[in-house]
């Protein structure tokens, strides 16, 4: 039978490989496919007994750990949405979700983490067998179901959104095709074990993880936070396969660095990629040469059910586009921006595309032009076919009438050897927009903004040379590890209202 929800890709393994690894727990505990398929069953029947039905939503307010693919999986077996949200958002964030997403049942995953169980409050404990859980009612206010593959499945808020809540709805088959996608281009077998440090709220961890995991067969690790210790253990001990972002990759080496370890040895690792923000060619070149393996890039977004182009290299090829489409997708560049003569926004088209958004057609309309998703990023086609993204059109800087990239700034200063990571926006001042430069260093005290400056000045004309740099100790980001820049302004206001 071809899938046509989900979980039925749980249940094609729990049929043929029933004592076959799925998933190990955050606290080490591995299940196989045959009990977490049963696992789904009880949460299921929990959500029914619950008063979930057809075309209701579930919110799961957690972190990784079991429980979060168990209900996942559990709402799709009964026809709801599950709506993942992580517990590190604040309690005003997620009741704004709450409100927009009109939830039959609130679940929180409070035995993983304090925050989870501080956003139970006085709700419901409820014991399981996937995990210690807080059940909250909510108002059931189901949508139509077409009991298609076509019906949502998952509806995630995406990272960052101001104003009122855009809920973007991807259907069972938008995330059977993203599972299949990205099972292809890494070549994932069932003997493969997946590291799963990125987020389940968030799409690169449901496609690229748990979907991608469950339609070949292979374990998924779940780790709730990130941590470069308990991440270089897990490579050092079994990992195949490692999807990440470049600050999770930073954050690492610069962890191996003060070990005395340049280099990861003898570990099974054999595919690691890198999504959610641009490489550099120096960062690449010192990541390759610490894994010994190829750098891979990807890149998608929500909207397009994670996975949109991505690359297959070799070893130390120079190339730090995000690869050509997946095959089954489409793009092509919107060349109306009045942007330089080459780059345009990236559009994109094909059956990762979303449903739409939650209850908000117009947005969607916006968004979605005759099957067509406008990303919102800025990006440049080359003649082999690969997609170079050059920054957000909304973080666009112009400066003296030149437009200034940021991801070709941060590569400037991120080659320097001090520098673990960096962000760059651009603030209106006097009529014009300066260049802000945060930078994150691999220790306290080793770099001033000084050095910085002279450093950049060979590597980048005066016009793309940062105004003001700041050194700072860490840059506000979301769980996946992506660079909040929207928050740059409030959270550094102490230091952008010191005199220059």
């Amino acid at each position: 039978m071809t899938p046509s929800r989900i979980h039925h890709l749980v249940d094609r393994n729990a049929q043929a490989r029933p004592n076959a690894r799925a998933i190990m727990d955050c606290d080490g505990h591995v299940y196989s496919w045959g009990a977490y398929a049963k696992l789904t069953v009880e949460a299921a029947n929990l959500l029914t007994k619950n008063g979930v039905s057809k075309g209701d939503r579930v919110l799961i307010v957690g972190e990784n750990c079991l429980s979060m693919p168990v209900l996942i999986n559990a709402a799709s077996r009964i026809g709801a949405w599950a709506v993942p949200v992580n517990a590190r958002m604040s309690a005003a964030e997620i009741e704004r979700i709450r409100g927009h997403a009109k939830p039959a049942l609130v679940a929180y995953t409070s035995h993983v983490s304090a925050e989870a169980a501080a956003h139970a409050g006085d709700a419901t404990p409820c014991p399981t067998g996937f995990g210690a859980l807080h059940l909250a009612q909510g108002s059931p206010d189901p949508e139509p179901a077409e009991d298609t593959a076509e019906d949502p499945a998952i509806l995630l808020y995406t990272t960052g959104t101001t104003g009122d809540p855009k809920g973007v709805m991807l259907s069972h088959a938008n995330l059977l095709f993203a599972a299949k996608a990205s099972c292809d281009l890494r070549d994932l077998t069932d003997a493969d074990h997946i590291y799963g440090g990125l987020p389940l709220t968030h799409v690169f961890g449901v496609a690229s993880m748990m979907m991608a995991a469950a339609h070949c067969g292979a374990m998924i690790q779940l780790a709730t936070r990130f941590d470069p210790a308990k991440l270089l253990e897990a490579l050092q001990s079994g990992t195949t396969v490692l999807p990440a972002v470049p600050q999770m990759h930073a954050l690492l080496m610069a962890h191996a660095e003060k070990l005395g370890l340049t280099r990861l040895d003898n570990a099974p690792l054999r595919y690691v990629s890198s999504g959610a923000a641009p490489l550099d060619p120096a960062w690449k070149r010192k990541a390759e040469a610490f894994y010994g393996l190829a750098l891979q890039n990807g890149y998608g977004m929500t909207e397009s059910s994670a996975g949109i182009c991505g690359t297959r290299n070799m070893i130390g090829d120079p190339d730090i586009s995000v690869g050509p489409p997946l095959p089954g997708c489409e793009i092509k560049l919107d060349l109306s921006l009045g942007a330089d003569s080459d780059v345009g926004e990236v559009l994109t088209r094909g059956p990762h595309v979303m449903k739409g958004y939650f209850r908000n057609p117009d947005v969607t309309a916006q968004t979605v032009q005759d099957g067509w998703l406008r990303t919102g990023d800025l990006g440049r086609i080359d003649e082999h076919g690969h997609l170079h993204i050059v920054g957000r059109a909304k973080e666009l800087i112009i400066r003296g009438g030149f437009n200034v990239y940021p991801p070709e700034v941060e590569a400037a200063l991120n080659d320097h050897p001090d520098v673990v990571q960096s962000a760059v926006i651009g603030r209106t001042i006097n009529g014009d927009e300066e260049v802000l430069a945060f930078v994150q260093p691999r220790a306290v005290d080793v770099v001033t903004p000084e050095d910085l400056r002279g450093f950049v000045a060979g590597r980048l004309t005066g016009y793309k040379r940062p105004t003001r740099i700041f050194v700072v100790d860490s840059l506000p980001a979301a769980a996946t590890g992506k660079i909040l820049k929207h928050r740059f302004i409030e959270h550094f206001a102490d230091l952008l209202s010191e005199t220059v």
